[in-house]
């Protein structure tokens, strides 16, 4: 059933819509996803990103001289930025609803928790800059994000949480994808910085649709530890039906001050999959973006 409500226009006047004009007045778009490649950063849990070239040009030539290349890809779909479904994560054999975990693959897929049944989203976003907000260049490895953090950032940002937004959250890790050493990034033997349990309960309790970070795991991850303990992922993805989006590029968008935007993602409607690659958008019109810079600025 249609839930729309359609409007009376007065003779004469034209209907325009306020999203369309809105997008001929100008925008800016920030790219949040990183390039895909062979070697690229990555958990150790996935299969790799591999790419080739199964016909390149000339190996099959048109009478009229034409010619095609094409690809295939081998990868997990938790590698590069991706949005983990809810059936990415169990918690003592349940998933989120209280699905029984097993029953709930059917013939190698999950019919109801699979990242088919995530909608589109067209809808606000908030960056929530850490590193800001704490006055420092970057989280320290392993650091936990805390609910004192984030109501830190909101404060001085300005951009309270709503429910039904996608949170992004920077930790200033970002910066370290494109080490030549992939395992800077990786950080299992220095831990990452990212949010722990605790902020994850303070983003499931604002209601927000989705939540996302700069790094490869959505969690504070201790030296050494690697990914042995998912505390967030179990809150948000088991327990709250909150999405999460790993591996983003935040950079560029806190670097002009944009921290309230257009978020903009679809993922790959692969049925049962319980993950996919995205290059989500964060997109602002020309006057917000100005006002974003003059608050950089101070």
């Amino acid at each position: 059933m249609s839930t729309s409500t359609t409007l009376a226009t007065p003779p004469g006047e034209t209907v325009r819509d306020p999203l369309l004009e809105a997008v001929r007045g100008g925008v800016t778009v920030y790219d949040l996803g990183r390039p895909f490649y062979a070697g690229m950063p990555q958990s150790p849990n996935h299969p790799a990103y591999t790419h080739t070239l199964p016909r390149r040009h000339g190996d099959k030539v048109r009478p009229d001289g034409g010619s095609a290349a094409n690809d295939m890809l081998v990868m997990g779909t938790h590698v590069g930025t991706h949005i983990d479904a809810l059936a990415h994560v169990s918690q003592d054999g349940l998933l989120h609803g209280g699905a029984d975990a097993a029953a709930a693959c059917v013939g190698g897929r999950y019919p109801e928790h699979g990242i088919h049944t995530v909608a589109p989203m067209v809808c606000r976003g908030v960056l929530l800059d850490l590193p800001a907000a704490l006055g420092v260049a970057s989280c320290e490895p392993g650091y936990e994000i805390t609910p004192a953090d984030l109501d830190r950032a909101v404060r001085e940002q300005g951009t309270e949480v709503e429910a039904g937004d996608v949170v992004l959250i920077r930790s200033g890790w970002g910066g370290r994808f494109s080490d030549p050493d992939r395992t800077v990034y990786i950080g299992s033997e220095s831990g990452v910085p990212g949010v722990g349990e605790a902020g994850a309960y303070w983003l499931a309790e604002r209601g927000v649709r989705a939540a996302g970070a700069d790094t490869i795991a959505f969690e504070c991850l201790a030296p050494g530890q690697g990914h042995s303990v998912l505390p967030a992922h179990r809150v948000l993805l088991v327990e709250s039906g909150v999405y999460i989006i790993e591996t983003m590029n935040l950079e560029e968008a806190a670097l002009h001050g944009v921290h309230e935007f257009t978020f903009v993602l679809s993922p790959l409607a692969l049925f049962g999959a319980t993950g996919s690659p995205v290059r989500p958008l964060a997109i602002v019109g020309r006057s917000a973006e100005a006002a974003g810079e003059a608050d950089r600025r101070g």
